[in-house]
């Protein structure tokens, strides 16, 4: 076999493993959006929520690929905390000791592989509970594990 047929073969052998190798699969490097700055969504910043009435808590989601689950989180913020993610700053009343306060944590899974996803839950403030200063925060994440977060500054009366 002479010198240049030597090379052609072993040229078209890499080419055809080259070839054969390629990986193909698309890399998800966004993460998703969740916002609450839209035409329906709750609670808005500094909104007032009143004991024992029942509410729609709304978010809207979106991934380029797919979304997969979500929280939402309604806790005291009696000792005046802030999240990295908050945008407004309301008018907080004094720092004091939380007795009994509002404590919901719930989690979700989002189904069908769906880009778009509104969070849209029924919460009712029991009667019982420490008014005051509380923060609700939505997060969300997509099919890689991706997540995304938002929260506001309530009151509850």
């Amino acid at each position: 076999m002479n010198f240049i047929q030597k090379y052609f073969y072993t040229a078209c052998i890499i080419l055809l493993a080259v070839s054969c190798s390629s990986d193909t699969s698309i890399k998800d490097e966004e993460k998703p959006t969740i916002t609450i700055d839209y035409n329906g969504g709750f609670p808005q910043a500094c909104q007032t929520l009143q004991r024992g009435e029942t509410y729609l808590f709304k978010a809207q989601t979106t991934d380029n690929m797919a979304l997969a689950a979500y929280s939402i989180d309604i806790h005291h913020n009696f000792d005046h905390h802030t999240h990295d993610d908050q945008e407004e700053t309301c008018t907080l009343e004094n720092t004091k000791n939380a007795i009994n306060p509002l404590i919901f944590i719930e989690n979700y899974t989002i189904e069908n592989d769906v880009k778009s996803f509104e969070i849209n839950i029924s919460v009712t403030i029991p009667d019982n509970i420490d008014t005051g200063d509380y923060h609700c925060s939505y997060s969300v994440t997509d099919e890689t594990g991706w997540q995304s977060r938002t929260s506001v500054d309530i009151k509850i009366i």
